[in-house]
């Protein structure tokens, strides 16, 4: 291999040179339909009639090598006749075989050195480009251009070549350039070349530069033998793509004018999942974690994840919520084709495997992240180390795989150490259309699989009317992916019946292929003569099986029509004793023991004794270590840190990603410190407990991404209810890069498929001087997504308060290190989840104002923290004036949320005024309608100011406009009146 790396591209480019002036060479490439299977060795025009006579080694510059390549040569093999070790290895192997072979086969005694590398060029062109030649297109429509590479001639072969015997040599590669048969005619050579490369599957894995990896695929596909399966496993595929083939159609007739974005036209989807399924399985994966679009989304939930048949009827006709259960939230629901489910699914192979199906948005690759992240979880929950137990599969679009790029960005998350799921398959249904678009308009690369080429995965194209090809290559791919590690790809070449759904006409945009598709066979009829003309099978087998399927589907379809939804049938997963929406959840404490702060706080300001730290982190430890002793001064980072710490000794999983989190944006956070002799890296969140797991803190800086990165972490967070998962983002208007992940998942994840998460996102907030892109996370975005109602308050008393369970998510924008502590604490120490986001600060981080008493932090009644309900977090903080229950003498009663508020009690410290209060709305969403009531309540004469930092347009005033006005009016406190108005104050600078 050595050699031939060092060689080939010399080679390659004197060969076009030379031989571009030689008259048997053609050097215009050849356009072919897709379907033709073209052999330059059958025209005697394109090869030449001259057969190429040996020439000694110094003159190899005639026609191959250049004069520095010959010299180059020459000097190596007198080299290698005076030492053979003074040589490398693979040059070595290359002479010995070589002068061996030739002067033991008579047959090849004519053989050159130059027809030796030329034969290998002609090998290596086919492991290159073979796929171009390959006979893909089930419609035959596609005409490609065939390389040049391909064609014998451009290596001097000619007909009289065809039935010399050529040595291969023994290169320490796989495939037919293995031990087994170092002599072969021209003729096999080429004609297995044709097999292995240029069939129903093209082959793309030269751009792979591990050599390992290219010589098991070598193994697998240059194989001596045909691929070909036994009858019994004959029977299983056909049996499988009846299934397929079936479901759509029961479906079509069923209910002819509903869109349910079939399959037809890549039917042979199913059956390559499920053997490939079987084979994961036999190769030790117990769960696959999948997600997929909607086009053939049924089917596959049907026939592969196994969602009750009866289910799917029952929800086209309407059917989707559970009835006469009390107490049960049902949510808005989603149309059948975005749904999931879960199922324990036999194998083949007599194994149980898991299968899961992420329910997926219309977006139509927004879910590859969140699959991936859940996959990754799974396998730290199940201490799956090694990551063979638990797999992600992800079905893409052909059109959506080239354009979206979300899929760029999650394909980049795969060998990253925190990220790594031990690799991903990706299936491909390549309809060769994009809705209405071309290839040629919807992407500028050859393949839409291209973009994998990046991570070196090999790709396997595959005919999709080949259903025995489409099952080996789904097969190769779960052994690949078992055996590196690595991510792969199968592209299923295939096309749409009825256009992008049953209701589309293709014809408008795609005429001539769809002349074609109206005539042509469907795979299951392709398959089904083939089987019966190698007699194989039977017709009444065929039928026997055909009327079974149709037997099961018409009598679960009677059965859907008295068909009463569970539960926990549209749940991929089920958190026991988590409480829905509708079931009160008791509030509780988070407040901890004085001891334990004390304990996890000297952990955190432990250095290890030959660890040189930067002397500023030094110094920053040494800070922290003081707040601990005297109590005084903890800071935004220690706050945030102790929320950790706490809930890991707790037995909980904390996980924080995102762009340079380990150090912080801001340098604040120091999670990761480094050695600065040795680049060791120390992280004191690992060593709270004896015998710690190093996954159970686990801080990452991740990639420059944030949709796939977000997503990721949403994934993780859905998996288990006992983990506080966090995604900060390095600025909070960087947020606006994931949006479809806050819009389609975390805002409405809940309401449509009854999917609980509480991860928590960091969006560095606030005016701060450093321009308008730093400067706001869009707060007004978020609560504008915020679903509770601004004109009726709920129920607010503490034991019947469902408020934030009946939200889809909570908004804060905390001032307080401590109240930042408990908010993150409250996460984890309540019986369901719900999504957080919160606006961080940045100046605020070393603030002198913003600090807490370690007091705050503790359950100890008398202590600061400590209110009639015990320590937890504060929605709202009150005047810190120490005011009495009713104070007539105020005159001006602000309310605010974030930074601004140390500004404006600056402001009002200088200006000595004693009649202005203000107050913190640190729980913007839900609205804490009860404790703004008590402060209306106790400033009487008091008129009502919202300030905030940002314009009118954007920040919390949209949000709290109508609710500030209906809590006003629920004490009687009338905004048209003069001395009860309400009014609005942009504060910047504190102005």
């Amino acid at each position: 291999m050595a050699w031939f790396r060092a060689v080939s591209g010399v080679a390659r480019v004197a060969l076009r040179r030379n031989l571009a002036q030689s008259h048997h060479h053609i050097t215009r490439p050849r356009i072919v339909p897709r379907n033709f299977h073209s052999t330059a060795l059958k025209s005697k025009a394109r090869i030449g009639a001259r057969s190429l006579a040996a020439v000694p080694l110094s003159r190899l510059t005639d026609s191959f090598l250049d004069g520095t390549s010959s010299v180059y040569l020459e000097e190596l093999q007198r080299a290698w006749e005076a030492d053979p070790n003074s040589v490398d290895e693979s040059w070595d192997n290359f002479f010995r075989n070589f002068v061996g072979q030739a002067s033991t086969s008579p047959g090849i005694s004519g053989q050159t050195i130059q027809e030796s590398m030329r034969l290998l060029l002609l090998v290596r062109a086919y492991q290159v480009s073979g796929h171009t030649k390959a006979k893909l297109d089930p419609l035959g429509l596609e005409e490609r251009v065939i390389p040049e590479d391909l064609d014998p001639a451009l290596y001097g072969f000619t007909e009289a070549d065809l039935d010399r015997e050529f040595f291969l040599g023994v290169w320490r590669m796989a495939g037919f350039l293995s031990e087994n048969r170092p002599v072969q005619t021209l003729r096999e050579i080429l004609s297995r070349l044709e097999r292995a490369y240029c069939g129903s599957i093209g082959y793309e894995y030269m751009h792979i530069p591990d050599r390992e990896q290219c010589n098991w695929l070598r193994d697998k596909i240059e194989t001596v033998k045909p691929r070909a399966y036994s009858p019994d496993r004959q029977l299983v595929i056909l049996d499988r793509l009846i299934w397929s083939t079936q479901f759509e159609n029961f479906l079509a007739t069923k209910w002819t004018a509903a869109k349910r974005f079939g399959l037809e036209g890549a039917e042979t989807l199913i059956p390559g999942m499920k053997e490939m399924f079987d084979r994961a399985a036999d190769l030790g994966v117990e769960s696959i974690v999948i997600g997929m679009s909607h086009r053939g989304r049924l089917n596959v939930l049907g026939n592969v994840v196994r969602k009750p048949l009866r289910q799917i009827f029952s929800e086209f006709s309407g059917g989707t919520k559970p009835i006469d259960e009390v107490g049960l939230y049902t949510g808005t629901g989603d149309v059948k084709y975005h749904l999931g489910t879960s199922y324990d699914r036999p194998t083949r192979g007599g194994k149980q495997i898991h299968l899961s199906l992420v329910a997926n948005p219309s977006h139509l690759e927004a879910v590859d992240p969140v699959v991936v992240g859940k996959t990754r979880a799974k396998q730290y929950y199940s201490g799956d180390t090694e990551r063979m137990k638990n797999l992600g599969i992800l079905i893409h679009g052909d059109g959506s795989f080239a354009g979206q790029g979300v899929v760029y960005e999650t394909l980049h998350l795969s060998a990253l150490p925190n990220y790594t799921t031990g690799g991903t398959i990706h299936i491909v249904i390549n309809n060769q259309v994009a809705f209405t678009t071309d290839p040629r308009s919807g992407r500028s690369s050859q393949y839409c699989t291209d973009v994998a080429k990046a991570l070196s995965a090999p790709i396997f194209h595959v005919n999709g009317d080949d259903i025995e090809a489409v099952v080996h290559a789904c097969e190769l791919a779960a052994e690949w992916r078992q055996t590196f590690h690595s991510d792969v790809v199968v592209d299923i070449v295939c096309y749409r019946r009825f256009g992008h759904n049953e209701i589309d006409e293709p014809s408008f945009t795609q005429p001539k292929m769809y002349q074609v598709i109206r005539s042509h066979p469907r795979s299951l009829d392709i398959y089904q003569d083939k089987l019966l003309e190698l007699g194989q099978i039977s017709k009444e087998d065929i039928e026997r099986i055909n009327n079974k399927v149709s037997s099961i589907l018409n009598e679960e379809f009677n059965n859907s029509k008295d068909y009463v939804p569970k539960k926990r049938d549209w749940l991929s997963a089920y958190w026991t004793g988590f409480k829905s929406p509708e079931q009160i959840s008791r509030v509780r404490n988070t407040g901890v023991k004085p001891e334990i702060l004390k304990s996890v706080g000297k952990a955190l300001t432990t250095i290890p004794e030959n660890f040189k730290p930067h002397r500023a982190v030094k110094k920053i430890f040494e800070q922290r270590a003081r707040m601990f002793e005297t109590g005084e001064g903890i800071d935004w980072a220690v706050g945030e840190a102790l929320a950790f710490a706490t809930l890991i000794v707790e037995g909980n999983h904390v996980r924080l990603s995102g762009q340079d989190v380990e150090r912080g944006t801001f340098s604040h956070r120091h999670a990761v410190i480094h050695d600065q002799e040795t680049g060791n890296q120390y992280c004191a969140l690992d060593h709270l407990v004896m015998n710690q797991n190093e996954e159970m803190f686990t801080v990452s800086n991740s990639s420059l991404s944030e949709f796939a990165v977000l997503g990721f972490e949403l994934g993780y967070s859905m998996e288990n209810p006992n983990s506080l998962v966090l995604w900060e983002a390095q600025f909070g208007d960087f947020s606006n890069g994931a949006q479809v992940i806050f819009d389609q998942f975390l805002s409405s994840g809940e309401s449509k498929w009854l999917r609980q998460t509480g991860l928590v996102v960091l969006l560095p907030h606030g005016y701060d001087g450093q321009g308008p892109e730093h400067s706001s996370a869009r707060l007004e975005r978020f609560l504008q997504m915020s679903d509770d109602n601004p004109y009726v308050i709920p129920e607010m008393e503490p034991t019947l308060r469902k408020q934030i369970q009946e939200c889809n998510w909570q908004v804060v924008n905390v001032t307080t290190p401590a109240n930042y502590f408990h908010v993150l604490r409250r996460q984890i120490h309540r019986d369901f989840r719900k999504p957080l986001i919160i606006m961080a600060p940045k100046n605020l981080l070393r603030h002198k104002e913003c600090k807490s008493h370690l007091s705050e932090f503790d359950d100890l009644v008398g202590h600061p923290g400590f209110d009639k309900q015990g320590t937890r977090f504060k929605r709202l903080i009150k005047d810190q004036n120490d005011h009495k229950e009713v104070e007539e003498s105020i005159s001006r009663l602000v309310l605010c949320s974030g930074k601004v508020y140390y500004e404006l009690d600056e402001e009002r410290r200088n200006s000595g005024r004693k009649d202005v209060a203000i107050c913190r709305v640190e729980q913007l969403c839900p609205f804490p309608y009860d404790l703004v009531q008590r402060e209306l309540k106790r400033y009487p004469n008091a008129e009502i100011v919202w300030c905030q930092e940002e314009p009118m347009n954007m920040g919390a005033y949209s949000y709290i406009n109508p609710r500030l006005s209906t809590a006003m009016r629920s004490v009687s406190r009338g905004i048209s009146c003069h001395s009860h108005r309400f009014l609005f104050c942009a504060c910047s600078g504190a102005n």
